[in-house]
């Protein structure tokens, strides 16, 4: 997936005397990191919600911080308030007798707060943590740099979610038991870790909605948006109908993969090409054994191993159930209906929740789909193995340029500037118009125009503060916000 060879030329501009590499700016005259925050002026065009986006996407870190700040002096300083603030920060349906958790619409105060705590953390370890870490290995330009944030950012999540995913799975009865998940449902309750780690990682998949509309859009941009609105969607429906274990299961199968590919991606930008090479073949076979073995054995089980450790009938809270075959009783408790039993944790936490063979298709239409997105990348990856058997390079073919191109940026923007202010530039203007200004004024303003020109042509987005976009409709168009023109 991504090309493991690319040549070192930074400092290549400086000892040609040529204007400072937009990575050199950034790190400023000292050597030490400062954060490239830039707030966009408001513009007469600008109506409120695009200037409200702008500024959500420039102050996710000082938003996420106001929101918490906001809460935790509501929590207090306004004793009434607490017992709406609580469920923000601690786990709800806490059941004294057994030390398990229930689940219900209170969830989704924790899960807003996970939302807020994501969307600032990862801007603020990007900028003070990964930012360092990317100069020492030798990062040479801006995108550069921007792309070892982003990869170095996942990593560090996907660790720590699969790490505790499989701590989880180690100690249940269902790790690599597939009648496992399904024996015992419904699972009205679950213990504290099982309910933070579910809550967590719908928070965190939530906030990748906001990431992937701000990152560099890559070439499969609508196959990644679909997919976190799938993902999203079965945590939402399966956490709704008390299927959390084999949610867990999904989540540890999918959680591996972004830790092999991005820790390639970031050996490739540091320029390990050797050592990136081992890590894209290790992807592959991760990719092959989870994505293209495990998840369709769970499909599988979904299709072959419900009905049968699941009888189809109407479960009861105090663990009694109306069979199917009652039909009467079975239909006046809504047994074959199937969006109010899959909502059921969220409306009706004590009353019965059905199964039915419609529901057991409804998800296996999600998983389905899901997979179907995971095939189209393993069509991908196959193109990328079969250049690499033919002697080419591993290239990316789902993201833009991310090698060579983006380190020579500086010295062809120190090329293009020293040629256009040398050339002679023929206009007819009035005798008004002239500006006998000095030659090297003209130089320095020639070269400026240039660099802002080439500045704007080549806009990135970090996700911390969205520098250099000097005409903000690119951004606004990035996330929703422009109006088509």
């Amino acid at each position: 997936m991504i090309s493991c060879r690319s040549s070192d030329t930074g400092g290549l501009g400086k000892a040609a005397g040529i204007a400072p590499s937009n990575n050199e700016r950034l790190n400023g005259a000292n050597g030490t990191h400062k954060p490239y925050k830039r707030a966009k002026p408001r513009t007469e065009n600008d109506g409120l919600f695009t200037y409200l986006c702008m500024q959500l996407c420039e102050h996710q870190v000082g938003i996420a911080v106001n929101l918490l700040s906001l809460l935790f002096l509501t929590h207090i300083f306004f004793p009434r308030a607490r017992q709406h603030t609580r469920k923000f920060y601690h786990l709800s349906y806490y059941n004294a007798e057994n030390g398990k958790y229930g689940c219900g619409t209170d969830d989704l105060a924790y899960v807003a707060l996970w939302l807020v705590l994501f969307v600032g953390l990862r801007v603020a370890v990007m900028d003070y943590v990964l930012a360092p870490l990317a100069r020492c290995g030798g990062i040479r330009t801006k995108k550069g740099l921007v792309r070892f944030q982003e990869q170095a950012w996942l990593v560090c999540y996907c660790v720590c979610s699969w790490s505790l995913g499989m701590y989880i799975l180690w100690n249940s009865e269902y790790f690599f038991n597939l009648h496992g998940m399904w024996k015992g449902w419904p699972f009205r309750e679950i213990c504290g870790l099982s309910k933070f780690y579910y809550l967590a990682q719908w928070a965190f998949w939530i906030a990748q909605i906001l990431v992937v509309n701000i990152e560099e859009k890559r070439k499969d941009y609508a196959e990644m948006f679909t997919h976190h609105i799938f993902t999203i969607a079965l945590l939402f429906l399966s956490y709704g109908y008390y299927h959390t274990r084999v949610g867990i299961v999904i989540l540890c199968i999918m959680d591996l993969v972004d830790i092999v590919l991005p820790t390639a991606k970031l050996l490739k930008y540091m320029g390990y090409a050797n050592i990136c090479d081992i890590f894209f073949g290790l992807f592959v076979v991760v990719w092959l054994v989870t994505r293209q073995a495990f998840f369709p054995m769970v499909i599988y089980s979904v299709y072959k191993h419900s009905p049968i450790d699941m009888e189809p009938g109407c479960y009861f809270a105090d663990g009694t159930m109306v069979a199917a075959n009652e039909t009467e009783r079975y239909d006046a408790l809504g047994g074959n209906v199937v969006w109010p039993n899959l909502v059921k944790a969220y409306t009706d936490r004590e009353g019965p929740v059905c199964w039915n063979p419609t529901i057991r298709f409804s998800f296996l239409t999600l998983l389905l789909c899901l997979q179907a997105i995971i095939f189209l990348w393993f069509c991908m990856i196959v193109r990328v193995v079969v250049n690499v058997i033919r002697g080419n390079s591993a290239d990316d073919v789902r993201s833009d340029d991310e090698g060579d191109d983006e380190e020579m940026e500086d010295v062809k923007t120190g090329y293009e500037a020293h040629h256009v202010a040398a050339a002679p530039l023929e206009q007819e203007v009035g005798v008004e118009s002239l500006n006998f200004a000095s030659r090297k004024s003209m130089n320095a303003n020639g070269a400026a125009a240039v660099r802002r020109s080439k500045n704007q042509r080549s806009t990135r987005s970090s996700g911390i503060s969205i520098p250099g976009h000097g005409d903000h409709k690119e951004l606004l168009g990035r996330i929703g916000c422009d109006k088509p023109s």
